[in-house]
């Protein structure tokens, strides 16, 4: 058995008097997509900014390749404690997020070598030529040398792709990487998360797509006020739910 890639046990996180995680367990294996699925507010991009310490939670433990998180306090002041270890984690769950985030002052292949060159001191001379590769497999290829501006909203987004994955992470998160686009350009990033996912790249997904949750997920975890409602195989989740609430998110979600 190989140790997974990223372990919750037992995630609290609040805003003050707001809880917004009660309790959630995840495991992401090497290789797995895990889909997070739920309404607005159901905990989900918490739940993924948990996961690479951008937001810090009150209780739980939280395992990156079997290395527990070390903490310093306990409830609201609990805080990682281990830069080192911050800036591992950091740096091996790579995150796309719902805005693409690129440097309009960089062109395109600037900002996919960026953060190879400044965080993981890499010569340009070994990034430049993965970060065209890269570019090259997400599609835009000869956008290398543009600038941010001059991209449409998907081919920004694959840029933010190409970027994450020049960092070689051991995971990508995606919080919502289609909901700020038009249907149309959905559907790039789309054909690009379903070629990552059948490279077996593990990765766990916040989306609002079920039929993408649907075709790639090895897992699936539906979110509700905080909570796991339920969570299986795709095939399981989306063929036949249990509870009530995920019958009723499902039939308001799917597509007709």
């Amino acid at each position: 058995m190989t140790t997974p890639v990223i372990e919750i046990h037992d995630l609290y996180k609040s805003y003050g008097p707001l809880e917004v995680l009660k309790g959630v367990s995840v495991t992401a294996e090497r290789g797995s997509v895990i889909s997070l699925i739920g309404s607005s507010g159901s905990g989900k991009s918490t739940l993924l900014r948990c996961c690479n310490l951008l937001e810090d939670s009150q209780s739980g433990e939280i395992l990156f390749d079997g290395a527990h998180v070390r903490w310093i306090g306990e409830g609201l002041a609990r805080r990682p404690s281990d830069r080192d270890q911050i800036r591992k984690i950091r740096t091996n769950l790579a995150m796309v997020f719902q805005q693409f985030n690129l440097w309009s002052h960089m062109t395109i292949l600037q900002n996919v070598m960026e953060a190879p060159v400044q965080v993981l001191g890499e010569a340009p001379a070994t990034v430049e030529p993965r970060a065209r590769a890269l570019l090259a497999k997400v599609g835009i290829g000869d956008k290398a040398d543009a600038w941010p501006a001059q991209l449409s909203g998907g081919q920004q987004q694959r840029a933010a792709i190409a970027r994450a994955l020049c960092m070689q992470p051991q995971a990508l998160l995606f919080d919502e990487p289609t909901s700020a686009l038009d249907p149309e350009l959905q559907q790039e990033v789309v054909g690009v998360i379903r070629d990552l996912a059948a490279e077996h790249r593990t990765m766990i997904l916040v989306t609002h797509d079920m039929r993408l949750a649907a075709d790639v997920s090895s897992h699936v975890i539906f979110l509700h006020q905080g909570k796991i409602e339920e969570e299986g195989p795709p095939e399981t989740l989306f063929g036949a739910p249990k509870s009530e609430r995920l019958r009723q998110f499902l039939s308001a979600s799917m597509p007709s």
